[in-house]
């Protein structure tokens, strides 16, 4: 399991972040503003209602699971980006998913996860919602900063990008589809379980995912990266498996 990561920035910084500084940022797929999140997601509960009771259950109940297996594996779900994301991706995928040795899947999901920036940041900003970690010393998996402090909870962004990646996975594997998918829950959830995020937040990030892919899979560009990363993958040489105690652990922490 990979090593926990402090969390430093809001995570559309970190998300932004994520290209090395010395390369161009790779172009949106989509015209800014193009896919409008805000004008498809609900509203985040309000306090008092119904769903923030919820929420706020959900919130304390998952504190419990400090220094358990499942919060362990939160915090190695903690970084985002490409790399990160792929190495999350391998059990499920069955196979190591290598930036290296998969380029063109590696282009793709980098150019793809611009968009995922850009449609989360406008629809934070439209909700403005605090987060849950506000106003408590509750048990978090991150450190707490003045910069996770300022910035808003929904849509979660980690539950966009790993929802995108993962039905963007599931068309280049098809077969391996059912579990590619379940660890893109599996990677949101761990935002729940970090206490950053409500859980509505993370519905809201999938349902944001869900949109912005059907919005990609109209954009020829898009489609044509996606026919180039089939048939890499399709072409690429074996490559050594992810090491199965490693991934049996990992299935055995995202138990309920």
């Amino acid at each position: 399991m990979r090593a926990p990561l402090v969390l430093g920035l809001a995570l559309c910084l970190a998300l932004a972040a994520g290209t090395a500084a010395a390369e161009p940022a790779p172009r949106l797929y989509l015209i800014d503003g193009a896919l409008d999140a805000g004008s498809i997601l609900p509203p985040p509960p309000k306090p008092g209602s119904a769903g923030h009771a919820s929420d706020a259950a959900t919130y304390a109940a998952t504190r419990a699971l400090a220094g358990s297996p499942r919060w362990y594996l939160a915090t190695s779900d903690v970084p985002s980006g490409v790399g990160a994301l792929l190495d999350s991706f391998s059990c499920a995928a069955g196979r190591r998913l290598d930036p290296a040795g998969l380029p063109a899947l590696a282009a793709l999901l980098a150019r793809a996860r611009r968009d995922v920036v850009v449609v989360v940041r406008d629809a934070k900003a439209l909700f403005a919602r605090p987060r849950p970690h506000l106003g408590n010393d509750a048990a978090l998996c991150v450190d707490r900063s003045e910069a996770l402090d300022r910035s808003f909870a929904y849509p979660s962004g980690h539950a966009t990008e790993g929802w995108t990646f993962g039905l963007i996975l599931a068309a280049l594997m098809p077969e391996r589809a059912a579990p590619l998918l379940a660890r893109a829950r599996i990677y949101g959830e761990s935002r729940i379980i970090c206490g950053v995020h409500w859980a509505s937040d993370v519905e809201a990030g999938r349902l944001t995912g869900s949109a912005l892919f059907a919005a990609l899979v109209g954009d020829p560009g898009f489609r044509a990266d996606l026919d180039r990363a089939r048939a890499e993958i399709g072409a690429a040489p074996a490559r050594p498996a992810p090491e199965p105690a490693a991934c049996a652990r990992e299935a055995a922490a995202a138990l309920p």
